[in-house]
């Protein structure tokens, strides 16, 4: 990363010990080969040593992140897909000392057919945008120079008692669809996902529920509402209930400060949006939803933002395919589009009518309930 103002840095040590994990599936299914075409002898040649760990199953990455010795390494590195990393993520949220585990620097080398973080990253160093091989130098050259800083990371907690730990995103309705019915093309690399939104623009649908956010504007010295200590938060998979608050114990999670229970109504100072019908939902907190889409030009790393769009009923098809156009060079605001709206925020809580419709996080399928994060 180019140094920002402001920012805090730290610096891979030399020589550095990397965990490498990969999936050789991801994206169009060529990660290995470029692992060892592109980015190998750059590591060797900047003195960085690599342990490779190829995945063989869904939640294989996340199992070994969550039990094993991870002192050895002194950088996790992420070949592939979004979706690999949001599994690290929480294998590495789910184990005891995560408080420490979770200074380790993390690093994303596109693999997969979205690449969003990556995208993301290559954009804040001030790189030209850049897809495929030419994208997987640039975040090989980063991790090369091995100066690493803060990234925000947003909570997320679900009706049925799920708490995850989610990178990228949250969305709801036509981007979700488009991300996971698209996953059959996922040989076509990023090309997938214009064939999915042609398709879903086919069938548009329209989503009901309540949404409502925290402003990140002026409101955000408001105290949030006390939270009950008697409700039981779950942490994933995992299932590993938090204590009640105010008492230490080893492997706490950190408190959902900003969030009252799902089963509370939000707080009075949230805002509540009047529309209960949706095309679209979507929170991101990077500037990219996928590599040739800049969807939160304003976001950074570490910006304490969530940057929350949702997209009304009404729009006609042929708006919202201007609009998927405009994002591919981040200028789908400016065609100040009634249907849609923008607003950063610090918390959101979103209740669908009904179980319609796929969630995801980090483009990864959620079951549709009510979340909050």
């Amino acid at each position: 990363l180019s140094p920002r103002p402001g920012a805090s840095y730290g610096v891979l040590p030399r020589p550095c010990r990397a965990l490498v994990l990969l999936n050789p599936r991801s994206g169009a299914g060529r990660a290995l080969e470029d692992f060892q075409a592109v980015v190998q002898p750059m590591l060797a040649e900047a003195d960085i040593a690599t342990t490779v760990f190829i995945t063989e199953r869904p939640h294989h990455a996340h199992e070994k992140v969550r039990d094993e010795d991870l002192s050895q390494w002194d950088t996790l590195v992420v070949m592939a897909g979004d979706g690999l990393l949001y599994e690290v993520v929480n294998g590495l949220m789910e184990r005891l000392d995560w408080e420490d585990t979770m200074k380790k620097p993390l690093c994303i080398l596109p693999g997969g057919s979205g690449n969003a973080l990556a995208a993301s990253i290559n954009h804040y160093a001030g790189n030209d945008h850049v897809a495929k091989k030419k994208l997987l130098t640039n975040c090989a050259f980063i991790l090369c120079k091995g100066l690493h800083t803060q990234m925000d990371l947003v909570s997320l907690s679900t009706a049925s008692g799920k708490r995850l730990f989610s990178f990228l995103s949250f969305g709801w309705g036509f981007i979700s669809d488009v991300d996971i019915d698209s996953e059959k093309y996922r040989r076509l690399g990023n090309a997938r996902f214009t064939l999915g939104t042609l398709q879903c623009l086919a069938k548009l649908r329209v989503y009901q529920g309540r949404l409502s956010y925290l402003p990140a504007g002026p409101e955000q010295g408001t105290p949030p509402a006390p939270r009950d200590p008697h409700t039981p938060v779950t942490n994933g998979q995992a299932g590993r209930t938090l204590p009640p608050a105010g008492t230490e114990a080893a492997g706490a999670l950190p408190d959902d400060s900003l969030l009252v229970p799902l089963c509370q109504p939000v707080p009075a100072h949230w805002t509540v949006v009047p529309e209960e019908e949706f095309v679209s939902v979507y929170a991101i907190y990077q500037s990219h939803l996928g590599t040739n889409m800049l969807m939160a030009p304003a976001a950074r790393l570490h910006d304490g933002c969530i940057h929350l769009f949702y997209l009304k009923a009404g729009i006609s098809r042929v708006a919202l395919l201007k609009l998927f156009l405009a994002m591919g060079r981040g200028t789908h605001l400016d065609l100040n589009c009634p249907h849609l709206r923008y607003v950063p925020v610090r918390a959101f809580r979103l209740e669908p009518r009904a179980a319609a419709g796929i969630m995801t996080v980090d483009g990864e399928a959620l079951a549709c309930e009510p979340v909050q994060g």
